[in-house]
């Protein structure tokens, strides 16, 4: 029993980690929400053509770019309760470890435009908000809250990072 609490407790620990990037990481909300539309329009429409080996690249790319959040999200924190000063060794830390988010970010997009790039598909798409313009109203709406769900908590917070 005591190794099925570790285990039950290994995942609480987990999700604590996810919520928390999600809840103090800009970034990550970003992330999340260009993922939300692309598998909103992927799955709502039928217009694009995608084979399950698509669908299992295109998963692995964002789970490769949450993972990279991740992961620059706990090296931030650890180099922030390493040091109080500013080191170059810290900022270099930092650095990379964005830049590993960049790189994923990057090689995620090329996969999306490698795999969604079908011009049939978008002329569809434009068709279908053509055909009802309510349609793009509802579409500038949910723009305009996900702007606000990505920017709210920094503006909820009134927090530094370094703060928390």
């Amino acid at each position: 029993m005591e190794h099925l609490n570790k285990l039950l407790n290994s995942f609480i620990y987990a999700l604590r980690g996810i919520y928390y990037a999600f809840r103090y990481e800009r970034n990550m909300r970003i992330h999340l929400v260009c993922m939300a539309y692309m598998y909103y329009f992927l799955f709502v429409y039928d217009y694009f053509s995608v084979s399950r080996t698509e669908l299992a690249i295109i998963l692995l790319a964002n789970a490769l770019v949450l993972s990279s959040e991740l992961i620059n999200t706990a090296i931030e924190r650890a180099v922030d309760t390493a040091t109080d000063s500013i080191k170059e060794s810290a900022k270099i830390s930092k650095d990379c470890a964005a830049g590993a988010v960049l790189i994923s970010a990057i090689f995620a997009v090329g996969v999306g435009i490698a795999i969604f790039w079908q011009p049939k598909a978008f002329s569809a798409l434009f068709r279908h908000y053509s055909e009802k313009p309510y349609m793009l109203i509802v579409f500038a709406a949910s723009v305009i809250i996900f702007t606000l769900f990505i920017f709210s908590y920094d503006i909820l917070d009134g927090k530094k990072k370094n703060e928390r």
